[in-house]
């Protein structure tokens, strides 16, 4: 669990004080000030209160925790701080409420006067749920639950994304290329912005003078640009740090872009990069990114909790990413950013709080509460009826045409292998596949026959970053057999390309040879064989 006590500013509080803290972020240029919420939905702060950005109307600052009685009873979702700093803070009931430094009408209350307390932000955004928000250094973004992004405040660089430089002073509504995007994530850098759609599409805008925006080049944009970098990958989440991004896709892989100069690609150099990266892909499935914008430090989280950080760490760069002791990422930010503040909204919760796909996850191949039995390869693999009906089709089916109470439940499955058939029920649980592209052959033919496309596109992606000289023939051969007309374009491009290498391989003679002569005669006409 989360620990506030490592951030030294914390250690003004008594041990009661703690044990009531849910939530906590500590911002500010020195990471000098604080704000938290209680089990009870109570809010306070404290800390040294730079342009009243503790919202306790007035300039004092204070080392005993001030309650701000405005926010009592509001359960807080999200909130962000920008560099003045300014506070944005969203509630459950989808209000958004801003303070603190506003010379650039951050606030978004079309003034540039500091806000000395928190103040509703209604401009543009009456009948509108606010679900997350997200600071630059003095812009603002507002996500809505309906997937639409507002911005406003500072807008030199066209962080704001109207299509101009002139500074926006109200909520305004992104929609130059967003128009038709359903936006479930946005991030804020200094001075730029980006936005994940629900489809996996990244979108970036504003400031680009070090390639923060991933567009392959520096120059700034004044709207919404699609990472084109990125097409064919699902992204999830992403973050941006003082002048860098990261994004983590579906697969569990790691893309960094942007400045470099502390080394916060990870990438094993000081270069910064105009297109995303895929760095740490030795390592295992990541889980979580985190960076913030007011740091140059990076952080991620593999599935079996291992925790690695690079870039600007504690006046060292490191260039890449180091194996810590950590549990969590937030622990990098306590106790190696400069300044120590939060990458994002401290939760408090208990360790043994399990979200509904953590809660499914740990429930998959259970004989304690599985209710159904799949015997494959000798061996059983527990599952839940209910599950599979809502998760699969073919089940679905199955289990409305032929299944009654009163027949056995254990189901023999002789046409895949234990470990494909296994991975198949695990993906149905977790939306996740962790097999070898050799193995993953085989779930792409599970996943034809079953008619699962994402999983079938899924399989694909691992069979493409798999690949290699001795198992290009056998991915070749699976792909055509498995009508998969992507993949099967993939591995011929990568058999022609390494031409020499692969046709010495054991697998180049042993291809069907109906395939074969049709892959010598479509790579002649490549000229692949014209030496």
């Amino acid at each position: 669990m989360a620990d506030v006590s490592k951030w030294p500013l914390f250690t003004l509080l008594g041990p009661q004080e703690v044990a009531s803290i849910r939530q906590a972020c500590v911002f500010g240029t020195s990471a000098n000030e604080a704000i938290y919420c209680t089990h009870t939905d109570e809010v306070f702060v404290f800390g040294l209160n730079c342009s009243n950005c503790l919202g306790t109307g007035d300039n004092q600052s204070t080392i005993v925790p001030k309650k701000l009685d405005c926010l009592a009873g509001k359960r807080v979702v999200s909130l962000s701080y920008g560099s003045g700093p300014h506070v944005l803070l969203a509630t459950q009931d989808g209000e958004l409420y801003a303070w603190g430094h506003n010379g650039y009408s951050q606030l978004g209350n079309g003034t540039t006067n500091q806000g000395v307390s928190p103040i509703l932000v209604s401009a543009n955004l009456l009948n509108k749920k606010v679900m997350d928000v997200a600071c630059g250094s003095h812009h603002s973004m507002a996500l809505t639950n309906e997937g639409e992004v507002f911005a406003w405040g500072y807008n030199n660089c066209g962080q704001v994304g109207s299509g101009s430089t002139a500074n926006q002073p109200t909520p305004r509504k992104v929609s130059i290329c967003l128009q038709n995007k359903a936006v479930v994530s946005i991030a804020c850098g200094q001075t730029s912005s980006m936005a994940v759609a629900d489809n996996g599409e990244v979108y970036g805008w504003g400031y680009n003078g070090n390639g923060q925006l991933g567009l392959g080049n520096n120059g700034n944009q004044l709207t919404p640009c699609r990472l084109a970098a990125l097409q064919g990958v699902c992204v999830l989440q992403i973050v941006c740090g003082y002048a860098h991004s990261l994004a983590l896709t579906d697969e569990g892989l790691l893309y960094a872009w942007g400045a470099n100069t502390y080394g916060q690609l990870g990438t094993g150099n000081k270069s910064n990069q105009l297109s995303p990266v895929h760095i740490m892909a030795e390592k295992e499935r990541i889980v979580e990114i985190a960076a913030c914008h007011s740091t140059h430090t990076s952080a991620a989280k593999t599935q079996s909790g291992q925790v690695y950080m690079w870039g600007q760490c504690r006046g060292q760069a490191v260039v890449l990413p180091h194996l810590t002791h950590f549990s969590c990422t937030d622990d990098v930010f306590a106790c190696f950013a400069t300044p120590a503040v939060m990458w994002r909204l401290l939760s408090m919760e208990h360790d043994d709080f399990l979200t509904v796909a953590q809660s499914l996850k740990k429930e998959f191949d259970s004989p304690e509460t599985s209710d159904l039995k799949f015997s494959v390869d000798g061996r059983f693999i527990h599952v839940h009826k209910a599950v599979l009906k809502i998760r699969c089709e073919h089940f679905r089916s199955m289990f409305q045409s032929h299944w009654t109470e009163d027949m056995k439940e254990v189901i023999e499955i002789d046409q895949f292998s234990y470990p494909v058939y296994r991975s198949f029920l695990e993906f149905l649980y977790t939306d996740t596949v962790d097999l070898p592209p050799e193995d993953a052959i085989g779930l792409l033919d599970l996943a034809t026959s079953y008619c699962e496309n994402r999983l079938k596109r899924l399989c694909q992606h691992i069979i493409k970053r798999g690949i290699t000289v001795e198992n290009a023939f056998s991915l070749l051969s699976a792909a055509v057999r498995y009508d998969a007309e992507d993949l099967e374009e993939f591995c011929f491009r990568f058999c022609v390309n390494h031409l020499t290498e692969v046709t010495q391989t054991a697998a180049f003679w042993q291809m069907d040879g109906n395939l074969l002569k049709e892959f010598i005669c479509r790579a002649s006409r490549c000229g692949a064989f014209k030496n």
